[in-house]
């Protein structure tokens, strides 16, 4: 639960040392999180260099990869599970996967995001992660990889590698045995990094006239996000367990696997 300072690669934290019921933690150095690798230099980056990363598992959407394509280590794999495609095809594409666009335009902004409609609408994606199945595809992926040897360290992200990227650590983590309060805490743990790489963008934004409140909501993620994605498994699931068996269609064993490989 450390974040790692890349000098190439936004908002990156190694799962590693988070701590787990019985006093266990996750074993460091095998699973990753973080913001789009567009501008990864593994030659200027010692610290990602120092990773050994071996599979990348991108959960962005077609149009986010297309703009802003991954740069992957030297013999690194890339993985691809589109966690939103179910919404872009059906025409309403969600706010995580437009910060870029809604944040130079306060106009269209606060047409549709004002008034508290951002915390509506994030609210709403985050519980299609749970019943949507591109996000079911794209989880269960997850966690077969990371459950995997073969698989060697592991790094997921999306785009600020805030909301995919957080559901996708709360999932995990869970199974591991961490309680509530730190899954909450290691979900809100990237507000400090995410705000530093979209400063330069809020900033534009406020001084166009742009409503505060909306950047925040956008850049910035709260409890009551994550707590609708648990409320969605809560009442389809009862359980994380039982979504990640019954939703996921993840078998008990790659759960096992999962647990051998990463709890320390």
């Amino acid at each position: 639960m450390t974040a790692t300072p890349s000098t190439t690669v936004a908002n990156l934290r190694d799962l590693g040392g988070t701590p787990l019921s019985g006093g266990r933690t996750v074993r460091p150095g095998l699973l990753l999180r973080s913001g789009q690798l567009d501008r990864l230099d593994v030659a200027a980056d010692p610290v990602v260099a120092a990773l050994g990363l071996r599979t990348v598992v991108d959960l962005r959407t077609d149009a986010e990869r297309a703009d802003h394509p991954d740069r992957l280590p030297a013999g690194a794999r890339l993985l691809v599970g589109d966690v939103l495609a179910d919404k872009v095809t059906s025409g309403r594409m969600p706010a995580a996967a437009q910060l870029k666009d809604l944040l130079s335009d306060p106009v269209v902004a606060e047409e549709h995001l004002g008034g508290g409609k951002a915390r509506v609408l994030f609210g709403d994606v985050y519980r299609s992660f749970v019943h949507s199945g591109s996000a079911r595809a794209a989880y269960r992926m997850l966690l077969t990889e990371a459950a995997d040897p073969a698989s060697g360290p592991l790094l997921f992200h999306c785009t600020a590698g805030k909301d995919r990227t957080g559901w996708g650590a709360t999932v995990i983590l869970s199974l591991l045995g961490a309680d509530d309060d730190t899954l909450m805490a290691e979900y809100l743990s990237v507000n400090p990094a995410v705000r530093r790489a979209f400063a330069p963008m809020i900033e534009g934004f406020t001084a166009a006239g742009g409503d505060p409140d909306i950047a925040l909501a956008l850049i910035g993620v709260f409890p009551s996000y994550l707590e609708a994605a648990l409320d969605e498994v809560a009442t389809r699931y009862g359980s994380v367990e039982k979504y990640v068996r019954e939703g996921l269609g993840v078998p008990d064993e790659t759960v096992g696997a999962l647990r051998a490989r990463l709890v320390a």
